[in-house]
């Protein structure tokens, strides 16, 4: 027997005609939605913010954490601090040293770096690869690389565990919408590849079921001469994304879609110009994103939405609760006192529910969900 959900929308009450805006006046809406913002929703509008609770307790709290204080430096990507995993996907932050003696692969997965400080030049089977900070990195699986900085780096590792990163599907806007693919960039079998390519040992440590093997070669296995294919590492900056905008309605995150994997999906939030409909939402509204946990990096600019964030910081909201902006960033919700965000974030939104790792346990803000609380005048 086919299923479907009732196919078209009902009303009851006071409400309004469209999601995000002409609010009722004196009401908050709540989104309660399917599929990540893609499936069927309902627009509560109620009397109170949804979340004006005044106490938490259980696993489902809101979490942050203030990842700029894990200041260890992993020689290794293998090393790295664990801060989120599930079955699908593992995120760790690397604090990586000068120059990698060794070479990684990662068997289990494709691997995206986000590049959080710092600048050098990653070497891989394919070539060389120069990177910045606000980078995204995707390294397929399998690949052996290795990173030289020029300036000290912190990067978000993101394992596609058992699949990989693809672009997500633009619909009507177009291929070319969000970022031209024109603009990936590739590695270069250039002088500097070439130079790197010695004849002294080299270490090989390639992680499968998250275990380490190492392999050891009498020469510098990155000696590729040519290659040609439709399989390679790709380069993207977040200043190359042209997000999504409409100047009458407020989008949800999946507008922002930068990559898709296996039950799980990456965001970024750039600059953008709020929306100059007077009725129009200009913050994120409040919702129930009741199938997906919700993680969010916050990577640099002015964080309108959440008070007391500054970058490094990364949150994480469990699907099934109710969530939203801070007060302060409420009371600019239809006039907001510049003309546009300043901000940018890379968001996490996994299909099923995220372990916290001990590195993040351990630099956890303990009190973020009473952060929510008006404060008395």
């Amino acid at each position: 027997m086919t299923r479907q959900y009732i196919p078209f929308p009902r009303s009851e009450g006071l409400s309004s005609r469209q999601a995000h805006a002409d609010l009722p006046d004196g009401t908050f809406e709540r989104e309660l939605g399917k599929e990540g913002f893609f499936g069927p929703a309902t627009h509560m509008h109620h009397r109170h913010p949804p979340t004006g609770w005044t106490s938490w307790d259980g696993p489902l709290r809101p979490r942050a954490f203030d990842l700029a204080k894990i200041n260890a430096e992993h020689a290794s990507p293998w090393d790295a601090a664990e801060i989120l995993f599930n079955a699908h996907v593992r995120l760790r932050l690397w604090r990586a040293p000068a120059r990698m003696d060794h070479l990684a692969r990662n068997g289990d997965g494709d691997e995206l770096l986000f590049i959080h400080q710092g600048a050098g030049d990653i070497f891989c089977d394919y070539g060389r690869l120069a990177f910045r900070a606000g980078d995204y990195v995707v390294l397929p699986r399998s690949t052996m690389w290795r990173m030289e900085c020029s300036a000290p780096v912190v990067a978000l590792l993101i394992e596609a565990t058992g699949s990989t990163f693809q672009l997500p599907d633009r619909g009507m806007v177009g291929k070319h919408a969000v970022f031209d693919p024109a603009v990936l960039e590739t590695p270069k079998l250039d002088e500097a590849f070439r130079a790197q390519a010695d004849e002294s040992e080299w270490a090989v440590r390639i992680k499968r079921r998250n275990a380490i093997s190492t392999v050891n070669y009498p020469f510098n296995p990155l000696d590729a001469v040519g290659w040609h294919g439709d399989l390679s590492p790709v380069r993207l900056n977040v200043e190359d994304i042209r997000p999504l905008m409409s100047h009458r309605y407020h989008l949800p995150p999946s507008a922002h879609t930068t990559f898709v994997a296996n039950r799980f999906v990456i965001c970024t939030f750039c600059p953008r110009p709020f929306e100059t409909d007077p009725g129009a939402l200009k913050v994120p509204f409040f919702h129930n994103n009741d199938d997906y946990d919700e993680v969010l990096f916050y990577h640099a600019g002015d964080f309108f939405s959440r008070d007391n964030i500054h970058a490094g910081m990364m949150t994480l909201h469990p699907c099934g609760f109710t969530h939203g902006p801070h007060p302060k960033a409420l009371g600019n919700a239809f006039t907001p006192k510049k003309p546009a965000t300043d901000e940018y974030a890379v968001m996490l939104d996994t299909r099923d529910a995220l372990e916290i790792g001990a590195a993040a346990s351990a630099v956890e803000w303990g009190d973020y969900a009473q952060s929510w609380r008006v404060k008395p005048a």
